[in-house]
């Protein structure tokens, strides 16, 4: 009884010390836990890996440093998955404060397939005015974006000269921690009938099912959960040599909530060895 009554008044600074251990272990080894994909997530996998040699992927990296773990994880795995099979990839972002990261998903993983800019890939990087980019991706893109974010006119890049408008896109996708997702529905698939997928936050994802069980999204990816769950497919088709870090993320939240349903078990029971102390 008495070692309980101990446990109960365990200093918190402690807590929080193994707390962050339990954390901090995972993410520097990885314990690949158990995942298991969902049908959102597979259904967006499947969608992708369905398209042909060369077709194009649209990627709008909507997100900002606030929620770069769970979003950023999304952003690469789906571009890695494009790049191995050979899929188009013009990314771009509609939020000023992740141009940085838009940037560094379409600087990085292009190195690790050898893929050449202009042909395989571009970055159009930021444009304001969601509305307007939306609807003028239905036109034409060279009018919205007459020079991508190195300064090249897009005219002149070979990419750009065959893909004119959604007409000539497989698949458009905002990863975002906000609501421009629902602006792709509403103006790139409501008006030009465009296929349209998302990732988007966990507190968020429930938000968006509405939309999913319609038909309105081919995929969605949840939180960092999801972005584990898309590592996992692209892992298992050998498509990467590596999962990323939305599965040692996920790894760090499995032990961390494990190690605080047991903190609350053990005041829980200290809490009743000192009721009992009292009452004898």
């Amino acid at each position: 009884m008495k070692f309980l009554e101990k446990l109960g008044k365990i200093d918190r600074r402690i807590i929080y010390l193994i707390l962050g251990i339990v954390v901090i272990i995972p993410l520097v080894k990885p314990l690949e836990l158990p995942v298991f994909y969902s049908h959102p997530v597979k259904s967006l996998f499947d969608f992708i890996e369905k398209q042909p040699e060369g077709a194009c992927i649209l990627l709008s990296m909507d997100y900002d440093p606030t929620v770069l773990p769970e979003c950023h994880p999304m952003a690469k795995a789906i571009v890695r998955h494009a790049f191995a099979k050979n899929l188009k990839v013009i990314g771009l972002t509609l939020n000023p404060a992740g141009t940085g990261l838009a940037l560094e998903v379409m600087t990085d993983i292009p190195e690790e397939y050898n893929k050449k800019y202009g042909e395989d890939y571009v970055f159009l990087g930021f444009r304001p005015n969601i509305t307007a980019t939306i609807l003028g991706f239905g036109e034409d893109i060279r009018r919205i974006f007459p020079f991508d974010y190195y300064g090249n006119r897009t005219d002149t890049l070979p990419l750009i000269q065959n893909v004119r408008n959604y007409d000539d896109i497989a698949l458009a996708i905002s990863i975002a921690g906000s609501g421009i997702p629902v602006s792709w529905i509403y103006y790139a698939r409501g008006r030009y009938g465009q296929d349209v997928a998302a990732g988007v936050t966990a507190v968020m994802a429930a938000d968006y099912y509405p939309y999913l069980r319609t038909g309105q999204f081919v995929g969605l990816l949840g939180g960092m959960k999801g972005a584990a769950e898309y590592e996992k497919l692209v892992y298992e088709k050998k498509y990467t040599p590596q999962k990323g870090l939305a599965t040692s993320g996920m790894d760090a939240i499995s032990l961390s909530h494990i190690l605080i349903i047991i903190f609350v078990i053990i005041g829980n029971m200290s809490f009743i060895a000192m009721l009992r102390r009292r009452e004898s």
